[in-house]
């Protein structure tokens, strides 16, 4: 066995991507445009959450939305309908987007008249966390129908992240959901992260994770760093 060469292919996979999604930082902040990538489980409220942040800042920010799914165009067609430039990216299968394919999907959205590009990420907690896609920050969307433990059972998505959006806070006297216990496990994890609780439904909360959002575009456009 000692004249067998063993090659770790997921590590040279994740570096390959690194380097990638590095580069493609770089071509994002000459254009002056900023990347989200938005992450959560099927069901948390991702596209909902997503209209509301549309309609709170598509008068004041050029956005774009690419919506990332396995089939379906359902998602897209209900971001187009919101007035902001949409397209669909399906990933045959696949269960998370990388540097490239993000890349892919930025060329054919256009981003050179846009502030602020978000990838509506495919659903799932384990798989989107694991690839840098290029984004300049990473957010997340957990419910409180999943329960307050998440940051126990999936540690990385939460070590990634640069905000935590807690959603559906409306149906919280229905659950055995503990805000205190799941900023704790979360914070735990990643003592940067910014956490907003709010209600998409009703729009709860959306200011204040707008105002945050809108903060780190500017602060992308005019940091003059490379």
């Amino acid at each position: 066995m000692d004249n067998i060469r063993v090659i770790q292919i997921k590590q040279s996979i994740f570096a390959d991507n690194d380097a990638d999604a590095q580069k493609l930082r770089g071509q994002l902040k000459q254009e002056k445009t900023f990347l989200l990538n938005l992450m959560s489980s099927p069901g948390s409220g991702k596209t909902t959450t997503l209209l509301r942040t549309i309609e709170r800042l598509k008068h004041q920010l050029r956005m774009g939305v690419m919506e990332a799914d396995i089939d379906s165009s359902v998602d897209a067609e209900a971001i187009s309908a919101a007035g902001v430039r949409t397209i669909q990216l399906h990933t045959g299968g696949m269960c998370h987007l990388d540097a490239d394919m993000t890349r892919q999907g930025l060329r054919e959205l256009g981003t050179e008249d846009l502030d602020l590009a978000i990838l509506e990420n495919v659903g799932n907690l384990v798989c989107p966390a694991e690839f840098d896609t290029g984004a300049v920050k990473n957010a997340m969307i957990l419910s409180v129908p999943e329960g307050h433990d998440k940051p126990l059972k999936y540690p990385l998505i939460f070590t990634v992240c640069d905000a935590l959006i807690i959603n559906k806070i409306d149906v919280l006297p229905y659950f055995d959901f503990d805000m205190d216990k799941v900023r704790q496990y979360a914070l735990a994890r990643n003592p940067r992260l910014q956490i907003f609780p709010i209600c998409a439904k009703s729009g709860e909360g959306v200011d204040a994770w707008c105002q945050w959002l809108k903060d780190q575009v500017s602060a992308w456009q005019t940091d003059t760093n490379p």
